[in-house]
């Protein structure tokens, strides 16, 4: 007799009941826990599972905090589709989006891009291969544009330099803890160390690493 899945019976117990026992899921990403994902809760009512992810684009799909929740329940069989507002939320960059969709495609999952209008599979459930080919395009153009406003900071920064306008710390000073803490992504870490939440995951949620990290808990918590 087949049993219930732990993800299943999680789920179930919170008043969700997946047809057929697949879950349509609605995956959504912004960059900072200040931000908010409105705008990519389209018909949000319509999904049976939202999963949420506030963390820097810069991480992989699946080491993202709701990527793995994710993974989980497709490696589950428990996932029928996943929607997503755009391309770009679904990959560090065009070779971890097509790793991501390829994982998909295998578990024969529909991966459907909302606001691009594209879906990955055909209603046989054979992979599209125009939604391929159109995905490659734009996950090439995501992955240019960052490039640009990569590009367009290290020129504004030199410029300031050249103008005297920026100023690093100064040589022989010492940055004091204060000045350390009240940095903008050191607040909001701290924030999240002393709601509980483990090193490892404040590192990923803000994008900060691990050895910064341990130096706000230390000096933050330990005051």
């Amino acid at each position: 007799m087949a049993t219930k899945s732990n993800s299943i019976s999680k789920i179930e117990s919170q008043g969700t009941q997946p047809k057929n026992g697949k879950l349509s899921v609605l995956y959504v990403r912004c960059s900072s826990i200040d931000q908010r994902t409105d705008r990519q809760r389209v018909n949000e009512g319509d999904f049976d599972w939202i999963i949420e992810d506030k963390i820097s684009g810069n991480i992989e799909f699946f080491k993202r905090p709701g990527g793995a929740q994710l993974k989980k329940l497709i490696d589950d069989g428990i996932v029928s589709s996943i929607s997503i507002w755009s391309i770009d939320r679904s990959g560090r960059n065009l070779l971890d989006i097509l790793q991501t969709l390829k994982y998909c495609t295998e578990k024969n999952i529909q991966v459907n891009f909302l606001s691009q209008g594209l879906r990955t599979l055909d209603e046989d459930g054979k992979e599209n291969p125009i939604a391929k080919m159109v995905i490659s395009i734009l996950g090439v153009i995501a992955e240019m544009q960052r490039e640009q406003i990569r590009e367009a900071q290290a020129q504004g920064i030199a410029l300031a330099k050249a103008r005297n306008a920026y100023h690093g710390r100064k040589q022989n000073t010492k940055e004091t803890t204060a000045d350390f803490l009240n940095k903008t992504k050191n607040t909001k870490a701290l924030e999240l160390l002393k709601k509980g939440y483990k090193g490892t995951e404040v590192s990923k949620i803000i994008g900060l690493s691990k050895t910064t990290v341990s130096k706000i808990k230390r000096l933050g918590l330990n005051k």
